[in-house]
């Protein structure tokens, strides 16, 4: 029995199966097909197959639930009208706060402007006695405590800050000092300007309208700097009376004209110096009489 030959089978590879495009995401599409946990989604067909889902459907049910919501209600127009009350109340209080603060500070006014008419009327009868009998001698004591009015030769010296002065740090003569390099005029600075124009020969001194005295004190308060407790804003101009030819020179060749050569050239201070024919300086706003002894009356006066 012969065997008939068969067709070699001619088969294909089966082409394969694309994957999802969200098989790498199943668990976000789990979550998207299952958002509501199968807990709570029992017990909602739970409620709805006993007929307790959604709004109440017996009548006692229905007026709880509108007792309720008129509590509520109730609630939110008590207090409502509890604020609407109390509003005008408290702009009641507010006001008489603000009329009590500005009446407060007008007082506070008033004695601010005694006690400076009385500081000056101090200061006039100080200026008085120190013009009454002595000759001489009482008006140089007048003029060496600032008591009087000083004009003469002299020199004007102006100084002002680094343009565009600012906080920083650094180094340099103010270091030791506790200052830093900011480009500002310190108090210390000042004071070193001062005392090298007394020790080059001024005879009177005055920093933007204010007479110093051997009693005056140049502070600072932050970054200003205070003359007997009153705040001086820059530029700075310092008067000296005295030889307007010698002083300026004798000063810049000292060791505090050299101070303040060195912090024009290291931070900027700026200065100029120029000699006047004639400065004007006034008396020293206020004097404290630490010591008097009364004058001895003379023979013959009554």
């Amino acid at each position: 029995m012969c065997g008939m030959s068969q067709p070699p089978l001619n088969r294909t590879p089966a082409s394969p199966v694309p994957p999802r495009p969200d098989a790498s995401m199943s668990l976000l599409t789990h979550v998207m097909d299952h958002s509501l946990d199968e807990g709570y989604a029992e017990a909602s067909a739970r409620r709805e197959a006993e007929g307790t889902a959604g709004l109440p459907r017996t009548l006692k049910a229905k007026l709880g639930l509108a007792a309720g919501l008129v509590i509520a209600a109730m609630v939110v127009t008590l207090g409502a009208a509890e604020a609407r009350v109390a509003a005008p109340v408290l702009a009641k209080e507010r006001q008489e706060l603000i009329d009590r603060v500005n009446r407060a500070d007008e007082r506070a006014d008033g004695v601010e402007r005694d006690i400076e008419r009385l500081r000056n009327d101090v200061a006039d009868r100080q200026r008085a006695a120190l013009k009454q009998p002595g000759g001489g001698q009482g008006e140089l004591v007048a003029l060496l405590s600032g008591a009087t009015e000083v004009r003469g030769p002299g020199i004007k010296l102006e100084v002002d800050d680094a343009k565009g002065a600012s906080d920083g740090g650094g180094g340099g003569p103010r270091e030791s000092a506790g200052f830093s390099d900011t480009g500002r005029l310190r108090d210390r600075d000042m004071q070193k300007i001062v005392n090298g124009l007394w020790q080059s020969g001024a005879e009177a001194v005055s920093i933007n309208g204010q007479r110093l005295t051997s009693l005056s004190a140049i502070r600072a308060a932050g970054d200003a700097i205070l003359v007997d407790n009153k705040p001086l804003v820059p530029p700075y101009e310092v008067l000296a009376v005295g030889d307007k030819k010698k002083l300026g020179t004798t000063f810049q060749d000292s060791a505090d004209g050299q101070y303040l050569h060195v912090l024009q050239e290291s931070y900027g201070i700026r200065y100029t110096l120029s000699p006047q024919d004639e400065v004007r300086l006034p008396a020293a706003s206020s004097l404290t009489v630490r010591t008097a002894t009364a004058a001895e009356q003379q023979k013959g006066a009554s």
